[in-house]
């Protein structure tokens, strides 16, 4: 954060501030000296980079002083009044968890998975091209399994179609495009495209990684992107603010993920549910950027909206060395803009020592049962699990920055000299085609291939389940540690015995050279190849790298265009991956009757276990065929089976996707009763789309995720709520139900479901509450929101 006194004093010239931002962290062990700077690479274009400060600070004066009657803000607060659509339209105020935003984004970023059905959704909208800059990244269906190059190629034969959809989709609606092999669409969001004080939506539920620079990013569905690229207002619930003050400075072998490791453990996986995690306190000052992105990155994994970061030091510096030296300035003169106010109340306050935290390591099959290191050794015990550690892979879109990398290499530096190898299979995924050309040019993947690290490709490979195996039998039972940020049962390998443990990269690569689980570093020793103790030595590294970063293979440059209004869109015929998308009907206008509960839902029921990626990434463009999958992953309290419910038309039991479909092709409608923070992890759409295709209409929850429950709402699916939570055990599979309530639906009003028990016919009613604005009524009685969008258009 930035010295208040400095910037409220008029005795200050922006030189002298300037000066003293970069020379308070300018070391040598961190950043270039101020002559590198001065001969840093040519300028990238930030036209459409750099946030629209005065409009921003004009809008954000209207709300805090004619709206707010001048109440301190939070940032966060700040990023998203600013951006209102029509600030004029919140004269009765504001209340955190009450009122609905309309917002105007100044970005949208989709990756190759989920861009397919945005696209298809935006291609219904009828614009000429996005509203807003927006981009493709082609990072997810890349496969790991050979290496780096020989998988990009693969990937670019096997999903050819695909990749040919999207980018033709870019030419005509001026997208930029990043071909394969190009980066993580976090990593390249983060070295081109964040700035401070921004509002991004993505379409993945990591794009809160941009708020390390200060950025306002918030994981979505397509249908709210298309929002965004439509010029449509787009709408969220004014979250509550969890402040997190930060003190002290991490110790040598603490890192920015043991922040959120240990965070996650305190929060669980619900606790930041309609909050931002706004962080200050001194304690930020010691932060990296890159380090910042990974504990935003992460914040998904407790459910919270954001989380952001204020501008401060590392930041500007790390604009300088992307070559955005023009947003740094930008921002540094707005930098009260990029800051809390003084005496903001946060409705959630959490105090950290970052001197106290130790490496943490979290699982499995949780990112929040959260274990410090010293204790981890007792819980691999207690649980009786075997002490072997099958595969270290570090990376991902959470921890592939050069820093991250450059702490490894002093680790992996170490054991080279030692003659000591890793015990298992060791992967290195780098975040963009710039860290990887980095890391070569500064001989980083020369040092972790000695030791036997295989390079992977700059994509999301394992983390997403894309990772062909071969280490492991069918469905062993086998410990993997990882740098990635969610470790979901079945998610990695496909394999729902593959225990996956979160970590820095830091211990998970002295772990894979350990080869056991109850392995600590920081205390215990390894045999060399002289048959001596060995101990590691702390890790260090760069934040940024000396010579500055490397520019890669200019192949994997973007795509940029203005738009083509003449280009076809590639849609081959009778594809069955790509699939053009037909409107949902609207609303009958009536109650719903003779619904059918075709699956009570047991415990953790996230959109993996809904909508499975892996080996389904494929079908993510064709909804009929995508939709042989709902629900797979799901375990059904009737029977404490995954995927098998009974057909009561049939009497026989069935895989929940074939009951729907059949279910559907009778004109039965069906409902999910399900359990608490249904609809958890990723931002997949198609989570809602696949239910809403083969004929749901409704969903009752003891509590819903925040981007799944938008996501169902956009798609005319009405998300319930149990008002007394206990009324979830009433249910079984089978049951009938009707609605009393739906007809006459307002924002605040209950709604009656009447239940018939299929075995006894004994009837009964619960009371349900729901979340719905006036808006996304609307969009329920339409069929979807973009079926209104369409309407209104058209």
């Amino acid at each position: 954060m930035f010295n208040r006194t400095l910037f409220l004093s008029k005795r200050y010239e922006l030189s002298h501030i300037r000066s003293t931002l970069l020379s308070k962290r300018s070391t040598p062990s961190h950043f270039r000296n101020m002559a590198s700077v001065v001969n840093r690479p040519p300028e990238k274009d930030c036209t459409d980079i750099t946030p629209p400060y005065t409009k921003l600070t004009q809008n954000l004066a209207f709300v805090q002083q004619k709206i707010l009657k001048d109440k301190p803000l939070s940032l966060a607060e700040k990023i998203l009044y600013s951006h209102l659509y029509d600030p004029r339209e919140y004269d009765g105020g504001i209340v955190r968890g009450e009122t609905y935003l309309k917002l105007k984004p100044d970005r949208v970023a989709m990756q190759d998975a989920s861009a397919q059905m945005a696209i298809l959704q935006f291609m219904l909208a009828g614009m000429p091209t996005t509203a807003v800059p927006a981009s493709i990244h082609c990072d997810h269906l890349i496969e790991a399994f050979q290496g780096a190059n020989k998988d990009v190629k693969a990937a670019e034969i096997s999903n050819k179609e695909i990749f040919d959809f999207l980018q033709s989709a870019a030419e005509k609606y001026g997208i930029a495009f990043w071909k394969p092999g190009s980066g993580i669409i976090h990593q390249i969001v983060l070295e081109n495209y964040a700035a401070p004080g921004g509002l991004m939506l993505g379409t993945d539920s990591h794009t809160p990684n941009a708020g390390g620079l200060g950025m306002v990013a918030i994981g979505v569905g397509g249908a709210d992107a298309v929002d965004a690229m439509a010029d449509i207002p787009w709408e969220i619930k004014a979250p509550k603010i969890i402040g997190i003050k930060l003190n002290g400075s991490l110790s040598k072998w603490s890192s920015p993920k043991d922040v959120i490791l240990n965070l996650a453990g305190k929060l669980t996986v619900r606790g930041g549910t309609g909050h931002v995690l706004e962080y200050f306190g001194p304690g930020v000052d010691t932060l990296s950027c890159t380090g910042m992105a990974t504990i935003s990155n992460m914040g998904a994994e407790v459910g919270a909206t954001t989380t952001v970061f204020p501008f401060s030091n590392s930041m500007y510096s790390y604009l300088t060395e992307t070559r955005r030296h023009t947003v740094a300035e930008e921002a540094l003169k707005n930098a009260s803009y990029l800051k809390a106010d003084s005496n903001v109340h946060y409705d959630q306050y959490i105090e950290l020592n970052l001197s106290e935290i130790e490496p943490h390591i979290n699982g499995p099959f949780t990112p929040d049962l959260s274990t410090p290191i010293s204790k981890f050794a007792e819980v691999v015990a207690k649980n009786g699990w075997k002490d072997e550690v099958k595969a270290g892979l570090i990376g991902s879109c959470t921890n592939s920055s050069y820093q991250d990398m450059s702490r490894v290499v002093s680790l992996a530096s170490q054991a080279l000299d030692k003659g000591i190898q890793p015990k298992g299979k060791f992967f290195i995924t780098p975040g963009s085609e710039q860290i990887r050309a980095t890391m070569e040019r500064d001989g980083q993947t020369e040092i972790l291939e000695q030791v036997g690290g295989k390079i992977l490709a700059n994509a999301c490979g394992p983390c997403i389940g894309q990772w062909k195996r071969t280490d492991i039998k069918e469905n062993e039972e086998n410990a993997i540690l990882t740098s990635f940020n969610r470790n979901f049962r079945n998610r990695n390998d496909n394999n729902p015995n593959t225990m996956n443990f979160l970590a820095s990269p830091e211990i998970v690569t002295t772990m894979i050279f350990a080869g056991k689980l109850s392995f600590n570093p920081m205390t215990d020793a390894l045999i060399d190849k002289d048959g001596e103790p060995f101990k590691f030595q702390s890790p260090h590294g760069d934040e940024l790298p000396h010579q500055g970063f490397a520019d890669g293979n200019e192949d994997l440059e973007p795509i940029i265009t203005v738009g083509n209004s003449s280009t076809k869109i590639t849609i081959p015929e009778n594809s069955s991956r790509l699939q053009k998308l037909e409107p949902f009907s609207p609303w009958h206008g009536n109650e719903f009757k003779e619904l059918k509960v075709l699956v009570k839902v047991k415990g953790k029921c996230t959109t993996d276990h809904i909508s499975a990626a892996g080996p389904w990434l494929k079908y993510k463009g064709h909804l009929e065929n995508i939709s042989n999958n709902t629900l797979i992953g799901a375990l059904n309290a009737d029977n404490e089976k995954i995927n098998v419910v009974k057909n009561d038309l049939t009497g026989k039991d069935g895989n929940i996707p074939e009951v729907a479909r059949y279910y559907k092709e009778n004109n039965v409608p069906w409902i999910i009763v399900a359990d608490h923070n249904y609809g958890e992890g990723s931002a997949r759409e198609h989570a809602a789309l696949q239910v809403r295709y083969l004929g749901c209409p409704l969903i009752i929850s003891k509590s819903f995720a925040r981007i799944h429950e938008t996501n169902l709402k956009k798609q005319g699916v009405l998300p319930l709520v149990f008002k007394d939570e206990k009324d979830y055990e009433l249910f079984s599979g089978g049951d009938i139900i009707e609605t009393v309530g739906v007809v006459g639906l307002e924002p605040g009003k209950d709604v009656i479901i009447r239940v018939k028990k299929h075995e006894t016919d004994k009837e009964f009613e619960v009371v349900t509450k729901h979340t719905m604005s006036k808006d996304q009524i609307e969009w329920f009685k339409m069929g979807s929101a973009l079926n209104l969008i369409a309407n209104q258009r058209f």
